[in-house]
């Protein structure tokens, strides 16, 4: 079972001064740009629920490490507030416009993260998301991002993806396939709330 779920941990009922600012700033950002219609497809997601998960998780056992993505970061809210709360941050976005603006939130707060534009699906994935299917915003055509980052699929300690329910699984099956062991998987699911799992090892068959 390569991916196997992990107990949500109990979370802080308040957040440091710091990152509520950061939050209710980009709070004002989210709805300016739902106002605008500007980006078809982006869909806010639970900030200040992912930063009490966040700060749960950094003060707990379950990490393996910090250095955290967030797969399609929008407006780079959840990059944000990882940087903030004191992982190594990296956004990637398909969205040119978007990846601005997620840059220029980060730099009016001296949020520590980083941001690429292109697609989360690494190269090598491309074809295998292809055969699984057709999905509404998943884009496979930019295969330098993690070039563009210095850094690998497998480098990531934390992954989190708030993705179409037509693409939820995809993003579940390329993390299985290409994250390393040992690494988180952080689900938003909307209404459901947040899902946490680990890659471990696959077992070798008996003899």
């Amino acid at each position: 079972m390569p991916l196997v779920d992990v107990p949500l941990p109990p979370v802080p009922d308040r957040l440091p001064h710091p990152l509520r600012r950061f939050l209710a700033e980009a709070d004002k950002r989210v709805d300016d740009m739902l106002k605008d219609a500007l980006i078809p497809g982006f869909v806010p997601g639970d900030y200040e629920g992912l930063a009490k998960l966040l700060a749960a998780l950094l003060d707990g056992p379950t990490l393996r490490g910090t250095c955290f993505c967030e797969w399609g970061s929008g407006l780079g809210v959840a990059t944000g507030v990882a940087g903030l709360t004191g992982y190594d941050a990296y956004g990637i976005e398909t969205e040119w416009p978007l990846v601005e603006a997620a840059r220029q939130l980060a730099d009016d707060f001296d949020v520590p993260a980083e941001f690429a534009h292109g697609s989360y699906i690494p190269p090598a994935g491309e074809e295998f998301v292809m055969k699984a299917g057709n999905y509404s915003w998943l884009h496979t055509d930019a295969d330098h991002t993690y070039h563009d980052l210095g850094l690998d699929v497998d480098d990531f300690d934390v992954v989190y993806a708030y993705s179409w329910p037509d693409e939820e699984q995809v993003a579940a099956d390329l993390f299985e396939r290409y994250g390393g062991v040992g690494a988180i998987l952080v689900s938003y699911r909307g209404g459901d709330g947040f899902r946490l799992r680990r890659k471990v090892e696959r077992r070798g068959k008996r003899r």
